[in-house]
């Protein structure tokens, strides 16, 4: 069986298409996860923290709660326009009074914490209600498809008594650094999708060329 170059190229095209598709598709699942950021912070501490949410259904997030994890306390927070805040026991929540947000779009909301008197990790459980009804629970542990941020809350230096702000320059800064690390944590699910699509791709290449050889 003879196969000319035309044909052998549109052969290939059929298989590398949908498995570019599906690695752009786990790519993206896979920088989309709730985040709280920074993502280390000293014991005592008056923190601000922000918590970005992006939508990664077709229908807009309308709603998002974070629970406050236990030995943190909840001072404040930031108005967000278009959104409603409200505090119940460790729960708070923000409720769109808009369209919410939309897909392919993210929201920071922002607010302060007291960091623990004592050293170790604050576990952000977030719950991302969609305008359809679904609801996707960030509360899994690191490693799951849905998995909460962490701050590690280190002892503070001797002296260092002053509040933390990530609001100013160097929080800013802070910030974007802490955000790039838990938007490159990246679940073990995902790798090994990834690798199941590029073996999948390498077999179809060989058969063809088999086929070609026949």
């Amino acid at each position: 069986m003879r196969v000319t170059v035309k044909s052998l190229y549109h052969k290939m095209m059929t298989l590398i298409a949908p498995t570019a598709a599906i690695l752009l598709l786990f790519a993206a699942v896979a920088s989309a996860h709730v985040s709280v950021v920074p993502a280390q912070s000293s014991t005592g501490a008056w923190e601000t923290y922000t918590l970005k949410v992006p939508s990664e259904k077709a229908v807009a997030t309308v709603q998002v709660d974070l629970r406050i994890p236990e030995g943190a306390a909840f001072k404040q927070y930031e108005s967000t326009p278009g959104w409603d805040v409200t505090i119940e026991g460790n729960k708070v929540s923000w409720k769109t009074t808009g369209e919410g947000i939309q897909a392919g779009q993210f929201q920071r909301f922002y607010f302060t914490v007291q960091n623990p008197a004592a050293a170790g990790e604050l576990a952000w459980d977030a719950y991302q209600h969609y305008a359809d009804g679904s609801l996707v629970e960030w509360s899994g542990e690191e490693g799951t498809e849905t998995p909460h941020a962490i701050t590690a809350i280190v002892q503070a230096a001797v002296g260092d008594s002053h509040s933390h702000d990530s609001m100013n320059m160097d929080g800013d800064e802070s910030m974007v650094t802490d955000e790039q690390k838990s938007s490159s944590s990246t679940s073990p699910i995902v790798y090994i999708a990834l690798v199941a699509a590029l073996l999948a791709l390498v077999l179809a290449i060989v058969a063809v060329f088999r086929r070609r050889n026949v």
